[in-house]
């Protein structure tokens, strides 16, 4: 490692102005991508601005119709909460699923959407049910958040402070771990609220995550597997790699599809 200034606030406020005042500043929620590429030197910040001890930005709570879970919330603690167990297992089972018991007790939620990594597991949920994430500074629709492999709509100097999920009537998440690592070779993501249905996939797409408007569109009609039979996703359309061909992350999206529609409660 190589010298940097380390900053930890306890108040959003606090990391703001630390933000604005710091020249090249990284943000540290779990870590468990900042640090191994500090490590290897693809990233060297000057200063980096812990988010630990921000009391604030952690907690699970019921609103009206929305599951509100605050940025620095660990996997952990969504997989095993009772409010989400409750109002939205799916997204309990995802957050269970991530990584092994080390990286769920501190990795975090606003980090993982933050990040944006192509395979990682939260940017399916939030594009599929539709979330909202919310900035210190405004309201992002998960359609205009994720933008490109590990980039989002974040600007500098803003910082994820929860992330608004609607309840839907049904939902299920399925996904085909890499055996390692545990991030998704393809993860599927689907849930129905009213007639409206969305389906996200990660882990495949040559630009990261994705919705499968086909596949909405065919569920909106009636929301039963066999409302998919004869729809595929073109293998040109997704990421090849030492991991697995664009062909087989296409066969998989159609059983993961399948499945995350028979499992949807």
């Amino acid at each position: 490692m190589y010298p940097f200034t380390y900053q930890r606030p306890t108040s959003v406020r606090g990391a703001i102005a630390a933000l604005g005042k710091a020249d090249d500043a990284k943000l540290l929620a779990g870590g468990h991508t900042l640090l191994p590429t500090m490590k290897q030197r693809l990233a060297s910040p000057a200063t980096l601005i812990d988010l630990n001890k921000i009391e604030a930005l952690a907690g699970i709570e019921v609103k009206g119709r929305n599951l509100v879970i605050g940025a620095m919330t660990r996997h952990a603690d969504v997989a095993t909460s009772a409010a989400v167990g409750e109002a939205l297992p799916a997204l309990a089972a995802l957050a269970g699923m991530i990584g092994d018991p080390a990286v769920r007790s501190r990795g975090t939620i606003g980090g993982s959407l933050a990040n944006n990594d192509p395979a990682a597991d939260y940017p399916a949920a939030a594009l599929a049910l539709n979330a909202t994430i919310v900035t210190s500074r405004r309201k992002i629709a998960a359609d205009e958040f994720f933008t490109g492999l590990f980039d989002t709509a974040l600007e500098e100097g803003e910082i994820i402070t929860k992330v608004s999920f609607p309840i839907p009537a049904k939902a299920a998440y399925q996904k085909f771990p890499n055996p390692a690592s545990r991030y998704a070779l393809v993860g599927v993501f689907v849930a129905k609220k009213g007639n409206a249905v969305r389906v996200a996939v990660t882990g495949a797409g040559s630009d990261g995550v994705f919705r499968h408007i086909k596949a909405e569109e065919a569920l909106s009609t009636r929301f039963h597997a066999k409302s998919l039979d004869g729809i595929n996703i073109a293998a040109k359309e997704l990421n090849s790699d030492i991991h697995a061909s664009a062909d087989y992350r296409a066969h998989l999206i159609g059983v993961l599809t399948r499945r995350a529609v028979a499992a949807a409660k």
